[in-house]
């Protein structure tokens, strides 16, 4: 059995069984939502630890050894966490409005770049792939985002968002925030597709950053990351179906 048949079994599975009521889903939501604030903005270089995030998010603590910038950061994440679910409830569809929109939240602390796409060069060290000049960059999201329904043509979900989110990646639109706001762009798709967000994990960064190598390099191929990704939803949906039979 391939990955994503599996995925789509256990999908059917956890639609089967007796939902969670809505407490026991906006306390499990919540409890996702920090570990994924951490796990992403920690892949970035934020130095919050995990308890740290809870407490800033939970308990408004401020860390007093911590700069405030990391502060918002998780803020900025939970909130643009949020939008997303918000987004996807309401099935709405993915535009480069949506895309600036969860970046403004991302970046809610720059009032000069959040939800703006980069008007100088980037270069990202040890990279096999350079992103394009900034003069290119509009024209390109908007392909991206006229490209996006023949991605998804005759494709599991899963490999379409992993096929998307690279190319997102690649074009890197912003002058900062590009992986946050590109890991929230893709699990609103995994959501609006019926399936789970997943938490790429601080711990697995190296086996992320190779997928981008595999798409940039000679085998230009997306299916590492689609690998990767279907694992995190194989996890997630036996952690939701074990939690829900186990009520």
């Amino acid at each position: 059995m391939s990955d994503f048949t599996r995925i789509d079994a256990l999908a059917a599975e956890l639609r089967s069984l007796r939902p969670l009521n809505d407490g026991e889903l906006t306390r499990l939501r919540g409890d996702f939502i920090i570990e994924n604030t951490y796990n992403s903005n920690a892949i970035e270089g934020n130095t919050l630890t995990l308890r740290e995030t809870a407490l800033i998010l939970k308990e408004g603590v401020t860390i007093g050894e911590k700069p405030l910038r990391e502060h918002f950061e998780a803020i900025g994440h939970r909130d643009a966490f949020e939008y997303v679910i918000t987004l996807a409830d309401t099935e709405t569809p993915l535009t480069e409005r949506v895309i600036k929109d969860i970046h403004s939240l991302v970046l809610m602390n720059d009032a000069l770049n959040k939800g703006t796409y980069r008007t100088v060069p980037v270069y990202i060290l040890g990279a096999l792939h350079e992103p394009p000049p900034p003069y290119l960059v509009p024209a390109q999201m908007e392909t991206l985002i006229a490209d996006y329904d023949a991605i998804k043509s005759g494709r599991h979900i899963i490999d379409a968002v992993s096929a998307f989110h690279l190319r997102f990646e690649g074009i890197h639109p912003f002058i900062d925030g590009n992986g946050r706001t590109g890991r929230l762009v893709l699990n609103l798709e995994l959501i609006k597709a019926g399936l789970l967000p997943v938490n790429i994990k601080f711990a697995d960064r190296r086996r992320y950053y190779d997928c981008f190598d595999d798409h940039r390099g000679d085998a230009h191929t997306s299916d590492t990351l689609a690998r990767l990704v279907a694992e995190y939803e194989i996890e997630e949906l036996e952690r939701y179906i074990a939690i829900v039979r186990g009520k």
